[in-house]
């Protein structure tokens, strides 16, 4: 992998020739060089996703309570769909299809179809599962407030965060 300032050159190992790639995964996540598509991103965690509920499918699709379901939901499938999530741009598109991939596994673990016509109140309702956007915004502002507090020099982040004003109380939050 070469950025636009670097002429591509072929790179040998020993006597093996290694392939030249323009993105390659490393820890889970897609490293790619230049202007990047986090749509790829998102396409990518959707469809590990469906791997993880996948594999779990026989689970989801037995009679076991559905309390079971949502917390094997939680603690298996929904953080492999969120996972790196704190860094990507969110648009109101790439949230929808989260939350599409997450509805039709809903779905899926109740046994129901689109043809039902169920509104996504009654199926949230009928497993309460994690809503992936509320979990991806608690993600976040995690992550903001670990890079924010480790911080030990004077930069304006940790300022902030420990800021009191001059003159009466600082309000919770």
């Amino acid at each position: 992998m070469f950025n636009v300032h670097v002429t591509p050159m072929p790179v040998v190992v020993g006597n093996t020739k290694l392939e030249v790639v323009d993105e390659y995964v490393y820890l889970g996540q897609i490293v790619r060089l230049g202007k990047y598509n986090f749509d790829r991103k998102v396409n990518r965690r959707i469809q590990l996703g469906w791997a993880a509920f996948g594999k779990l499918r026989h689970i989801f699709s037995s009679v076991i309570p559905q309390n079971l379901k949502t917390k094997l939901y939680n603690q298996c499938v929904l953080p492999v769909m969120t996972y790196g999530s704190e860094t990507w741009s969110f648009t109101a598109g790439r949230m929808r299809k989260l939350k599409v991939a997450q509805r039709a596994m809903e779905r899926a673990m109740l046994g129901v179809s689109l043809r039902d016509k169920l509104r996504n109140e009654y199926i949230l309702s009928g497993t309460r599962v994690t809503d992936i956007a509320q979990r991806i915004s608690k993600l976040k502002w995690q992550w903001a407030g670990y890079n924010i507090a480790r911080r030990t020099d004077n930069q304006w982040g940790r300022k902030v965060l420990e800021w009191q004003p001059r003159i009466g109380r600082r309000n919770v939050g």
